[in-house]
């Protein structure tokens, strides 16, 4: 895709979302349940859409909310529902429907005091502190926040009493309950007015923020970097965790500036991402570009999108950190000051993140605990201890506390923003400087993600592949160490395929919302091999197809 001409500059006037209009076509505009690109779809995390398109409407809203409703009931889950939102235009209109069909159905729900945004890892850390020690009585959590989706977008998503992702068959049912009430034109809804949702038994405004804040110092050594005194940037991207840097930076005695403190629906003071998209990316190049400008200023900064679940870090001499590069550095940094640790806990990665990572968990006589994407995956590792550590290439990661107990199963964009802080203060040098001393020992990989064209029939004979399927014994003029259409780590089908030689890998999965699929490819040699794996993985796909 060609870089569009407004990539890395602020967005012009007629680029910015009509809100009035975005939020009167929530409550105007009618899903039809006969149309099945308008009703209930859980990707890999949540449903997500646009009123604009009957996609995210207030219909869905109503009909996910009494879907989990009925799950709740089904699986016995009778404690507190957190409930949170990010910034979003769309967000508050959908928390407000929530609230109200929640507040119907007799939950008894938490908010943040003040109608205030809450981060997705914040509604998972308060999920796993409740349900700490507790059999019954358990609670979950939903968060309105189509992540770092454009503007125009809204979503919602449903956390279990694991604190994570819901899984497969957790999504599966409140996707088809949802659906089912879709199409009985929501009489089965319950709801009350908001007025009488906030009087109601069990509907508490509590404060989020200051729990999370005080228990940072379970997972982080943020009196290093008070003693050192790093002058830190931080970027909410205009997020959920606007409020919650000054209350860090306080308790911990951190010289933070923050950027971008006020939140607009509008996105308007950002910069434009790649394809011309206002997009809160904070992998992004291109989207942080503003923050990037100001990192001379810094001794190390970061940013974080709408529900900061993830992450992106910026130093001086490296400008913004490719995810695998810092995930990388993360993860040696961690398994070696980490004492307390189990010297068991694997290193979660999935199938699609670098292999340096790979190699950096060899040298440390880790296990690696390889798989498919999405973090759901991660959940029940990092509850039981069985992994430290849980990373996507996405700049997505969590991990453990100092003593090894859970922090949040979900991704956590603060915790990983500040160990770039903590390793920058303890080591006295950034995760840019350490990357490229991780490439002296391991080498230097080169990573890229392309798509390439696929009918809805060829993305469908993804499924049908098996490790025999690969016929050819070479990648590159490598000989092939391991194809694999289930991960590793838990077995689980990846969806696709993947290839792997000593030098480099690819893997290869279709897209679940476009005519196409994803290749994903690295080299530990040069740019000119990293073309050869890519060319000969389109080949063999191709192949595939053809049969």
């Amino acid at each position: 895709m060609s870089l569009h001409p407004m990539a890395g500059k602020p967005p012009t006037h007629d680029m910015l979302e009509n809100i009035p209009r975005l939020v009167t076509a929530f409550y105007s505009r009618k899903p039809d349940p006969k149309n099945p690109d308008e009703i209930v779809s859980f990707g890999t995390s949540g449903h997500r859409g646009c009123s604009l398109t009957s996609t995210f409407n207030e219909s869905h809203v109503m009909a996910v909310c009494q879907a989990v409703c009925e799950h709740r009931r089904m699986r016995g889950i009778d404690g507190p529902l957190f409930l949170g939102m990010d910034t979003h235009a769309l967000s508050e209109p959908a928390f407000t429907t929530a609230l109200e069909v929640f507040a119907a159905n007799g939950v008894a729900v938490r908010y943040q005091m003040g109608f205030g945004y809450t981060p997705t890892p914040v509604i998972s850390h308060a999920i796993l502190s409740w349900n700490r020690d507790r059999t019954t009585g358990l609670a979950d959590g939903v968060v309105i926040t189509p992540s770092h989706n454009p503007p125009r977008d809204g979503g919602i998503k449903y956390n279990p009493p694991d604190g994570g992702p819901a899984d497969f068959r957790t999504t599966a049912a409140i996707q088809d309950g949802a659906n089912q009430i879709l199409i009985d034109k929501l009489v089965s809804v319950k709801r009350v007015p908001l007025a009488q949702a906030l009087t109601t038994d069990g509907v508490e405004a509590i404060d989020y923020v200051m729990p999370y804040v005080r228990d940072l110092g379970s997972i982080l050594n943020l009196e290093a970097v008070a003693a050192e005194g790093l002058k830190i940037g931080a970027d909410p991207l205009g997020g959920s965790g606007l409020a919650y840097w000054e209350p860090i930076a306080d308790e911990y005695g951190l010289d933070i500036t923050v950027t971008n403190d006020a939140p607009d629906p509008t996105f308007s003071f950002m910069s434009v991402d790649k394809d011309g998209k206002i997009r809160m990316d904070c992998s992004s190049p291109y989207a942080m570009a503003g923050l990037i400008a100001m990192r001379d200023r810094f001794d190390i900064a970061f940013g974080n999108d709408p529900d900061f679940d993830r992450h992106g870090i910026v130093t001086r001499a490296s400008g913004l950190l490719n995810p695998n590069h810092y995930l990388s550095v993360a993860v040696d940094y961690l398994f070696r000051s980490r004492e307390h640790w189990s010297t068991e806990a694997a290193v979660g990665k999935t199938v699609v993140t670098s292999s340096m990572i790979d190699r950096v968990a060899e040298g440390l006589n880790r296990e690696i605990f390889e798989v498919p994407v999405g973090f759901k995956w991660f959940v029940g590792p990092l509850l039981k201890g069985t992994c430290a550590f849980g990373g996507e290439e996405s700049a997505g990661a969590s991990f453990v506390r100092f003593d090894g107990s859970p922090w949040s199963t979900d991704k956590d964009g603060i915790i990983l923003n500040l160990l770039a802080a903590e390793i920058t203060a303890v080591t006295g040098r950034d995760p840019g400087e350490l990357y490229k001393e991780l490439e002296q020992k391991h080498g230097a990989p080169i990573y890229r993600r392309s798509d390439a064209p696929a009918t809805n029939e060829q993305k469908a004979a993804f499924k049908r592949l098996t490790p025999e399927s690969v016929r050819t014994e070479t990648l590159a003029g490598d000989a092939i160490t391991s194809r694999m259409t289930h991960a590793p780590g838990n077995g689980e089908p990846i969806g696709g395929l993947k290839v792997s030689t000593d030098n480099g890998w690819f893997a290869a999965r279709p897209s679940g919302t476009e005519e196409i699929y994803k290749i994903y490819a690295e080299s530990f040699r040069d740019e000119q091999h990293l073309d050869a794996i890519e060319a000969e993985a389109r080949s063999i796909v191709e192949a595939l197809f053809s049969k």
